[in-house]
């Protein structure tokens, strides 16, 4: 659900279609409750986000707007889910909105503190899965678990590639689509047979896993059989979640691994219930490139503190795993697939953070409105100094009356004798100094000019300097020259073009 969300928001404006409100439900209810091994959270999250959209669609909203609402309606479901409101919209954050901005954050938030307050009184406050309370770590448990942070980022990107593989293997099958699900049922009925932790949505597992009461060799065995069976069924195309499967799958291995260094090393301090946490969320870290959601997440529906620098310490190392050996994640690898590019990362837009006054502030050859075109024609044409520009100024006195392009001044079918103030066609177009380069170039789009003038905020007429369009692509030369001093090996290399751009020497 959530990688068909996220293509909405970023290819149809976040439409998603209303049959989806209701059909998601039916036929997640319909795989889980017949055994898939998949959490109910998936669907909920879906039915939430196709719910807010439709709600921008019935009322007239903007494109960010609706994106905004189903966003709300996502975190809503998982908040409803686990009761999770701050994991609910970092995840909204670092998955569906593509920015962090009041206007999209305050909306999310209060959606989730609503959803969370109504599971509250139906439900309880109580975590949904409990643990035993634990001791701070050591020292030497805190690299262990940093270290097994790593382990589980390798998981995440073998998870993901096999994921993917298997749905490759299922589009080369001679039959019709339709039948996918039918055949991963098969895989998920019999793995079920032999092991029947594996059905349904398992949240009993990972409390079980969480709290130590799941050990030994049941562990190993939940942890292998639980990831064939989802692995396959979500190949095939089935409806259902993906968060706590990982979550299952990566706090058994976790726990084994836990438990395991407690046998050879038990000086370390390690507690396998603390690696069981740092497992599930690690690996659900690596896999889908949502790294505070996923601490913060743990922490909420564990309500263990002392868990919280574990989970920090083993998420980073997974998120740093997946970045450096895997190009997309298990959320984005589908629709990247379809010639989709998915933002990863969100940085200050640098036209934000650029002043007019850095880039435009030049001398202006100004024209007096009395003057002739041949005045002015032969002043141009003489090339004298500050009279390369290609748009000029046209002064009436003290007043700025408008502004001429090179394009205006040699047209031909003016003649000599023509006044420069009765070619002005429009008012000039200007702007302050202090002004960032994101609203010049805004109003560069708007007005449908390239240049704009910088006049002196005293005094409106005075005009200090001129701002291009060069100026704006000029303004990169900052980031650029910021990225080459990061990483003096950064160089832009320009495409290679598939043909010659010469003929062949005979």
């Amino acid at each position: 659900g959530i990688p068909e969300a996220m293509e909405q928001v970023l290819l149809n404006q976040s439409r998603i279609p209303a049959r989806l409100t209701f059909l998601k439900p039916l036929s997640a209810a319909f795989a889980i409750g017949t055994g898939g091994p998949f959490g109910a959270e998936g669907p909920i999250i879906a039915t939430g986000g196709a719910l807010g959209s439709l709600v921008g669609q019935i009322v007239r909203t903007t494109a960010d707007e609706r994106k905004t609402l189903l966003a709300a309606g996502a975190a809503a479901g998982m908040a409803a889910t686990f009761g999770s409101p701050v994991s609910a919209v970092l995840l909204a954050v670092e998955l569906l909105l593509f920015e962090y901005r009041a206007r999209s954050l305050i909306p999310v938030a209060l959606a989730a503190v609503t959803a969370t307050g109504v599971r509250f009184a139906y439900a309880g406050a109580a975590p949904v899965f409990p643990m035993p309370t634990v001791v701070p770590p050591s020292g030497h448990a805190l690299i262990f678990y940093v270290a097994l942070g790593a382990f589980m980022g390798l998981a995440a990107v073998f998870v993901t590639r096999v994921l993917y593989w298997i749905e490759d293997g299922f589009e080369e099958l001679p039959i019709h689509w339709m039948w996918w699900p039918a055949l991963g049922a098969i895989v998920v009925g019999v793995v079920g047979y032999f092991a029947p932790r594996t059905l349904g949505v398992g949240y009993d597992n990972i409390e079980g896993i969480v709290s130590g009461s799941i050990t030994g060799r049941t562990v190993l065995i939940l942890c292998i059989a639980k990831f064939v069976s989802w692995s396959v069924s979500l190949a095939s195309g089935t409806s259902g979640g993906t968060l706590a499967p990982i979550f299952t799958i990566g706090g058994a291995l976790g726990a084994a691994i836990g438990a395991l260094a407690v046998l050879v090393a038990p000086e370390l301090g390690v507690d396998p219930r603390i690696a069981a946490l740092v497992g599930m969320a690690a690996l659900f870290a690596g896999a889908s490139r949502a790294l505070l959601a996923s601490v913060v997440f743990a922490f909420e529906t564990t309500e263990q503190p002392m868990g919280l620098l574990p989970l920090l310490g083993g998420c980073t190392a997974a998120y740093l795993v997946s970045l450096a050996l895997m190009k997309n994640s298990i959320m984005t690898e589908k629709i990247e697939r379809r010639g989709v590019r998915v933002p990863a990362e969100y940085a200050a837009d640098l036209f934000e953070r650029v002043m007019v006054r850095e880039v435009g502030l030049k001398d202006v050859v100004s024209l007096g409105a009395a003057q002739s075109l041949r005045e002015i024609r032969e002043r141009l044409n003489s090339r004298i100094a500050g009279t390369l520009h290609q748009g000029f100024p046209v002064m009436d006195g003290h007043k700025l009356i408008g502004v001429l392009t090179r394009r205006d001044i040699f047209d031909t079918r003016e003649p000599d004798d023509r006044i420069l103030r009765d070619l002005v066609k429009r008012p000039p177009v200007v702007i302050s100094a202090s002004t960032n380069l994101r609203i010049a170039a805004d109003t560069m789009v708007q007005e449908s000019v390239g240049r704009l003038l910088v006049v002196s905020e005293d005094d409106p007429h005075k005009v200090i300097g001129l701002v291009t369009r060069s100026d704006l692509l000029a303004a990169h030369r900052r980031r650029l020259a910021d990225a080459m001093l990061e990483n003096p090996l950064y160089v832009l290399k320009p495409p290679r073009l598939p043909f010659r751009t010469s003929p062949p020497a005979a």
